[in-house]
This record gives C-alpha cells, sequence and structure tokens, in this order.
C-alpha cells in the first residue's frame, strides 16, 4: 500500500492490550521498548484486514513478548491524532484500548519491532513513555465502568487538567 500512496496520511485501525498481572506491590503492566524510536509503550498494533480489534490485540501480545493474555473488556475508543515515523509515513489511528490480563508465557522480545520487554509497577512505568501511552495504561487500570469515548473522556475520567 505504501508502494502506491508514498509517505501520505493513512486512517488506520489501531488496537492497544494494556496487558496487567498482579506483582509484589500491586498490579503490573506489560510494556515493550520500540526499535524505531525507543519510547515504550504497552502491546500495540494495526489490525489486519477482516480482523476483530480484541482479536489483533491477542494477536499482537503474542507476536511483540510472547504471552498468552485474555482480553477482559474494551474500556476506551480515540483517535491518536498524526503520527509520523522516522521514514517519513505518517498516520492517524482509531485506537481500541482493552484491558487485558496475563494468562501464560514469559515475556519476551518477539520481534523485529522492540528491543526491550518488561513488566512494570504502575507508579514506575519505563521512560521515554508518552503521554498518551501512559494514560492509556493508567485507564485500563482503573478500569472505568463504561468505555470512554475520546481523548477528552480518558481526561476527564483520570481528573487530569490541560495547563
Amino acid at each position: 500500500m505504501r508502494k502506491s500512496l508514498g509517505h501520505s496520511l493513512l486512517w488506520l485501525p489501531g488496537t492497544t492490550a494494556v496487558v496487567l498481572r498482579p506483582g509484589p506491590r500491586g498490579e503490573q503492566a506489560l510494556c515493550v521498548q520500540r526499535s524505531d524510536n525507543g519510547s515504550w509503550t504497552p502491546i500495540c498494533g494495526i489490525v489486519e484486514p477482516g480482523e476483530d480489534p480484541h482479536v489483533a490485540a491477542i494477536r499482537e501480545a503474542e507476536e511483540e513478548a510472547g504471552v498468552e493474555i485474555e482480553i477482559e473488556r474494551m474500556v476506551w475508543m480515540s483517535t491518536t491524532g498524526r503520527m509520523q515515523y522516522d521514514n517519513g509515513d505518517q498516520n492517524d489511528y482509531l485506537d481500541h484500548t482493552f484491558r487485558a490480563r496475563w494468562v501464560s508465557g514469559e515475556a519476551a522480545v518477539g520481534d523485529d519491532e522492540s528491543v526491550a520487554v518488561g513488566w512494570f509497577d504502575l507508579d514506575d512505568l519505563p521512560q521515554p513513555m508518552s503521554e498518551i501511552q501512559t494514560r492509556r495504561i493508567r485507564v485500563a487500570a482503573a478500569n472505568p465502568p463504561e468505555v470512554l469515548l475520546g481523548v477528552q473522556a480518558a481526561k476527564d475520567f483520570l481528573g487530569e487538567t490541560d495547563a
């Protein structure tokens, strides 16, 4: 697709799995460090044609970190805003954020999209991590009673104020 479109802006369906497990000091989140820019994220990926977003989240967890997960529920849906990559590609994602539970598997780098994988206490997330990725983890950990729609709904739920 990029061959014919070049670096033009693409609108794509995305999925995020905030994978949680009990840790010694409370819940921990599974994070991966991206190979392209070094930033940390929860499990993220693009939904393939014909694939349901929750199925994509399960697939991405296996591919990126070698773990089996169970989706508990969708907690947030929002757009990401324009993202530009080092190679010039531009994407905007409609992201489906899921709260997921770790089932089995030893977390390890599973593909060339990441350089590190680890479990982190919610009050000690790895850096650098973008504000939107941190917010996704916080929303999933807080487990809102209804699916949050849009970035502002997540900010309101978390009690964030714009400075």
